[in-house]
């Protein structure tokens, strides 16, 4: 192992010092953190089909946009108040380039709504069968095993899975149905039910521990289909000093190469930093797409595909 101090690229997530994040964005220090973990960003992944769409992971990405039905989503651009908006709204995204439109009944926002499983199915399904009839690969966003069901009988291919208490049933239904299952990394029954954060210089070590256990799960269950999600955008009590948070983010975006050693593609949901970003919020997704894309991201999920698009093709342009 070379003597390098590892250090410098986990505990700024909880080091104050702004000095920190701007030196782990230097290419003398990713040189550093490859030589490092070398072995885990050369580890191969699994390629996948999604209905009838092939996905080579291990030479390309691809982009899933976002579609909210709830209200209190806090992307204006992204809330569809009716099925004919969100059917709307689903079609602009795949025409920008999303290969898959990932759909929701209910924002993890902390103080948002908590809305049942009828009334959440009530909304998804109309946009799902539309969706998937004309073709489009359409995920899912829940937690509840009800939803869940009703979604993939309506032609969703992708479960979007914010919560492990009820997995394993879960993953019954995705084997099933042959579809895919992001898992979601969440500290608690599901995103609506969290606390605390267990942060720790190096945030990988746990997440992989979570993820191995949740895949084994899956994978005995029959799913054949896997994405793993760090999770960047969900909203813990002890993540909401933003200096906190973001320099959180950065560590797991960068270092997240390192979960590539599971066997499984990676996904990223795009966070925003409004603290930073404020009436430039909207560039934020963009931003966090080149640290993601540092990270060895395979899936962007993202509200904002038509710039995420631009950058990620303009950094594959090199």
């Amino acid at each position: 192992m070379p003597t390098i101090s590892a250090r410098r690229f986990y505990s700024f997530a909880l080091n104050p010092d702004p000095a920190t994040v701007s030196a782990v964005l230097h290419i003398e220090h990713l040189k550093e953190l490859f030589t490092l973990h070398g072995d885990a960003a050369r580890a191969p992944i699994r390629n996948f089909s999604i209905s009838a769409r092939d996905f080579d992971w291990a030479h390309e990405s691809a982009l899933m946009g976002v579609v909210n039905l709830s209200a209190d989503s806090w992307h204006r651009e992204s809330v569809c108040l009716s099925a004919d908006a969100a059917i709307e709204r689903g079609n602009i995204l795949a025409t920008q380039g999303a290969a898959i439109i990932d759909v929701g009944a209910e924002s993890t926002l902390a103080h948002a709504e908590r809305v049942g499983g009828a009334a959440q199915s009530s909304v998804l399904l109309p946009v799902v069968r539309e969706l998937s009839h004309a073709g489009l690969v359409v995920s899912v966003e829940t937690y509840r095993p009800d939803v869940t069901r009703a979604c993939l009988e309506a032609g969703a291919k992708v479960l979007n899975l914010t919560g492990p208490g009820r997995s394993a049933e879960m993953y019954r239904m995705v084997a099933e149905h042959s579809a895919a299952v992001i898992i979601c990394f969440v500290e608690g029954n599901n995103v609506r039910e969290v606390s605390d954060y267990s942060l720790a210089e190096d945030p990988i070590p746990r997440l992989h521990e979570y993820f191995a256990r949740e895949i084994e799960t899956a994978t005995k269950a029959g799913v054949e289909r896997i994405f793993i999600d760090p999770g960047m955008g969900f909203y813990y009590s002890n993540l909401q000093d933003s200096s906190v948070r973001v320099r959180h983010q950065i560590t797991t975006f960068i270092n997240s190469f390192r979960l590539r050693t599971l066997g499984w593609p990676i996904c990223h949901a795009l966070p925003h930093a409004f603290e930073y970003f404020k009436e430039e919020v909207r560039s934020a997704e963009p931003f966090f797409a080149v640290l993601a894309s540092l990270g060895k991201a395979n899936l962007y999920r993202t509200h904002e595909v038509a710039r995420v698009r631009a950058v990620l093709e303009t950094l594959n342009a090199f």
